[in-house]
């Protein structure tokens, strides 16, 4: 167990009585929390547009617009993804350029239960649905489960795409294994094809789009604006969930290294760390069921600018790490009273903070309990 495991540091009390929502009161000079969306079907991710609006995807396959509290009906063009278990559609970003060519980017599980993969598509967002809807990339090795598909993107300052892989589940061996995109985060170029400065290419044998490998599953993917640091969140077993900070053609040790224990209580591998392999900048023993990640860099709460954000599925709550230096430090837990699973954090353009989640009591495959609130600071 790390040492940051421990410091489940509560220090916010609780949040203002927000949209009639009752929650505990909030601390002066901390934080409100105020709905800005709900019935969303398992809401996965969003997207700031530049009109102000935002774009918000729901994992049963469908993506809506989002403007002043009102949620459009589903944007057309969308492919139907293979909704099960932990399948259907995830991520969406915007171009880099977006103001200019109007692209976005989906990820979402394609296929059947028997072989399914996690899959991106580039199109163009019209006002009457998306256009000139292009498959730039799919996972190579389909895989017959329907969990661990990864699916989290983000653009890099240089205008390449990253996107997370899981490993399948049934088939953790294969993050170790270089020749299938399992257990990986890829690197693109922003039309599928691959960067030529990859770390693997021209390596026998190996997928030239791989950037970093030995993943379990991460749903979770950031880029620190000003210092332009990679953290991916990454689940373990029972415990070894981590935070980590990818660079490039390194091996972050699933399954041959990790501080967690498989479900029935016997060990993955009795190795935690191992000359070669990276070690997680957090961990969190026991499991919170790690989501989306969040670098904060804003106006709004200047104390928090390089903290990193968690989301957790298994207990609720965002996870504020303290980052001084480069070096993680201590922990609170905001939200943690909502009783939601929480799939997603995001700064937006405005410095809030946009958390999105779904009721831990939901019904996995039929729901409309997702909601989407808005962080500020707590008036004095």
């Amino acid at each position: 167990m790390s040492h940051l495991s421990q410091k489940f540091l509560k220090a916010v009390a609780g949040i203002s009585i927000v949209a009639g929502l009752a929650l505990p009161p909030a601390q002066a000079g901390e934080y409100e929390a105020t709905v800005v969306a709900e019935g969303l079907d398992f809401p996965w991710s969003l997207a700031f547009l530049p009109d102000g609006r935002m774009l918000v995807t729901e994992r049963s396959g469908q993506l809506r617009y989002l403007e002043g509290g009102n949620l459009s009906t589903p944007i057309a063009g969308v492919p139907e993804p293979f909704v099960r278990s932990q399948g259907g559609l995830f991520d969406v970003v915007l171009h880099p350029n977006f103001s200019e060519n109007q692209w976005i980017y989906l990820s979402y599980s394609a296929g059947t239960r028997q072989s399914n993969a996690t899959t991106v598509v580039r199109a163009r967002l019209t006002e009457t649905g998306l256009a000139d809807v292009t498959q730039i990339f799919q996972v190579d090795r389909k895989k017959d489960t329907p969990v661990h598909f990864g699916g989290r993107m983000a653009f890099l300052p240089d205008g390449t795409l990253l996107l997370t892989t899981g490993d399948g589940f049934e088939y953790r061996e294969q993050a170790q294994n270089l020749s299938n995109h399992l257990g990986s985060t890829l690197r693109l170029n922003d039309d599928g094809s691959v960067p030529a400065d990859n770390p693997f290419v021209g390596q026998a044998g190996a997928k030239p789009e791989i950037f970093t490998y030995g993943h379990r599953s991460p749903q979770g993917l950031t880029i620190d604006p000003e210092t332009g640091t990679i953290y991916q969140t990454e689940h373990g077993p029972m415990g070894g969930d981590e935070v980590n900070i990818l660079k490039a053609g390194h091996n972050y040790g699933w399954p041959v290294i990790t501080f967690g224990l498989d479900y029935d209580g016997s060990q993955v591998t009795p190795y935690k760390e191992m000359e070669g392999m990276e070690l997680p900048f957090v961990d969190w023993t026991p499991s919170i069921a790690t989501s989306g990640i969040a670098v904060y860099r804003g106006d709004l709460f200047p104390d928090w600018n390089g903290d990193i954000f968690a989301g957790s599925l298994k207990f609720g709550g965002v996870y504020h790490v303290d980052v001084e230096d480069g070096v993680a430090g201590e922990e609170e837990i905001l939200l943690e009273d909502l009783g939601y699973r929480i799939r997603d954090v995001r700064v937006g353009p405005d410095g809030a903070l946009y958390v999105i989640g779904e009721a831990l009591i939901a019904d996995r495959y039929k729901s409309n309990s997702g909601k989407i609130w808005k962080l500020t600071p707590q008036p004095e």
